[in-house]
């Protein structure tokens, strides 16, 4: 080949793995940084005093005195609605029966937009729900009420050549010339009156419990169930993994049946991982009955299964690119083959062998299929470390997507969604840094 092909070629290959390098990056931008941004608002975010309320009442955190000096302030500034609310209800029982039932159905609309805005009226019956006796937590979420408030949803068809288009009309329209029209500028200008936001970090998002399904609360059970599955799971299948590589490089014969064996774990590792999370069902529980129903220990051995193809090819590769001299100079010393494997093959292999354990640590942190059958369920106290062997816990993966599939207020809690993300992403990389970390002092110890 010619020298200026060579260099060609070269600078070819050069240019396209920087261009991949910088692909990648790219892509890990994009899809990192909405998670960044927005589940760091499950965090950082403008608290009303609701939320303060909810923290002080819920986990009897913060200062009962100013917390209800601030909250006599909020209702201050709520009771001219409600007074004007009762004033109306009045009003309306005095009116004829056809002028009642125009404004009946824009009413009734309306006191509920206000309960869920402003939470139930000083002296009415507690709510069946912890989520109706408080208004919005976040700002956010009360700018929407509020909108809701001002403004009816209409579509306009006035085009005959195109669809509906929605448009937003004042509320106040439904109550024109009635004693309730000085309801909406007032709930306009006196919005952060009656809700007093404040900049908070609500760092019980790691911590709390959840309550009344994710509306109130943190992640805590959740975070401990993904620790639970991927430490089981690390622990379940590491000495398994390790021991099925030194058999078949040390002691398997390299034959026919060997390379049969080593098909059979490459193909493990490429199976769709429902199909490990229905066997984990149908073999730890149905057949093994290592817990009557789901459990942590039922979910650990199913992750177990899952990631053993791939700690066992790490592990093998790794004692292959042991150097076959170590082996020759510890036996020609009279060391046992066993005790040359466990001495000299093993911590030289380490490092590769950790690389694997990185890897299969976040895969086990952020499956969902093998866990919906052997160990998730949506709602759930955190676990002691005993009840692991019978009980079901949350998990991170397998609730953020519950919540952003099937609660019937998913819209209201995609903080939590976002915040759930991030915090399982972090515990990944959390769990890879610290293996990262004791592979490289291994490294390092075994170099001197």
């Amino acid at each position: 080949m010619r020298l200026a092909t060579r260099k060609l070629l070269d600078r070819s290959f050069s240019g396209l793995g920087i261009f991949s390098i910088l692909l990648m990056a790219a892509s890990l931008v994009v899809i990192l940084a909405p998670i960044f941004i927005r589940g760091s608002q499950a965090f950082v975010f403008r608290a009303t005093i609701e939320h303060r309320r909810i923290v002080l009442d819920l986990f009897g955190r913060g200062d009962r005195s100013a917390i209800d000096a601030e909250w006599n302030q909020a209702l201050d500034a709520r009771r001219p609605v409600w007074a004007m609310l009762e004033a109306f209800r009045k009003e309306l029982e005095e009116k004829p029966l056809a002028e009642r039932r125009n404004f009946e159905e824009p009413f009734k609309s309306l006191e509920i937009l206000i309960a869920e805005y402003l939470g139930p009226a000083p002296g009415q019956p507690r709510p069946p729900l912890i989520r109706m006796e408080y208004g919005p937590a976040r700002w956010e979420q009360a700018e929407q009420k509020k909108r809701e408030i001002l403004f009816t949803e209409a579509f306009d068809y006035s085009d005959p050549t195109k669809m509906g288009v929605k448009v937003l009309a004042p509320r106040v329209n439904d109550f024109k010339g009635a004693s309730l029209e000085p309801l909406f500028p007032y709930i306009e200008a006196h919005a952060e009156a009656m809700l007093r936001p404040r900049l908070t970090f609500y760092w019980g998002f790691l911590t709390d419990e959840s309550h009344d399904a994710h509306f109130f609360g943190g992640i805590w059970p959740e975070m401990l169930g993904t620790l639970y599955l991927a430490i089981g799971a690390i622990l379940f299948a590491v000495p398994l993994g390790v021991i099925a590589a030194i058999y078949l490089t040390e002691y398997a014969r390299q034959n026919w049946l060997t390379g049969v064996l080593r098909t059979f774990i490459s193909t493990l590792a490429g199976v769709p991982s429902i199909v490990f999370g229905l066997f984990g069902l149908a073999f730890f529980i149905n057949t093994l009955h290592v817990s009557s129903s789901k459990s942590v220990l039922a979910g650990s051995l199913t992750l177990a299964v899952l990631i053993l193809p791939t700690v066992i090819r790490a592990s093998e590769e790794a004692i292959l690119a042991v150097p076959h001299t170590y082996k020759e100079a510890a036996l020609s010393l009279g060391a046992g083959k066993w005790y040359t494997i466990m001495t000299v093959i093993l911590p030289a292999a380490l490092p590769g062998i950790l690389t694997g354990i990185v890897i299969s640590v976040g895969r086990a942190a952020g499956e969902t299929a093998p866990i919906i059958f052997t160990a998730a369920v949506s709602v759930g106290a955190p676990l002691a470390l005993a009840e692991t062997l019978s009980k079901p816990t949350p998990a991170l993966s397998w609730n953020v997507y519950n919540l952003a599939t099937e609660h019937q207020k998913v819209d209201q809690l995609r903080h939590v969604q976002f915040g759930m993300v991030l915090t399982l992403v972090l515990v990944v990389l959390l769990l890879n840094l610290g293996a990262i970390i004791i592979r490289a002092r291994v490294s390092k110890k075994l170099k001197g």
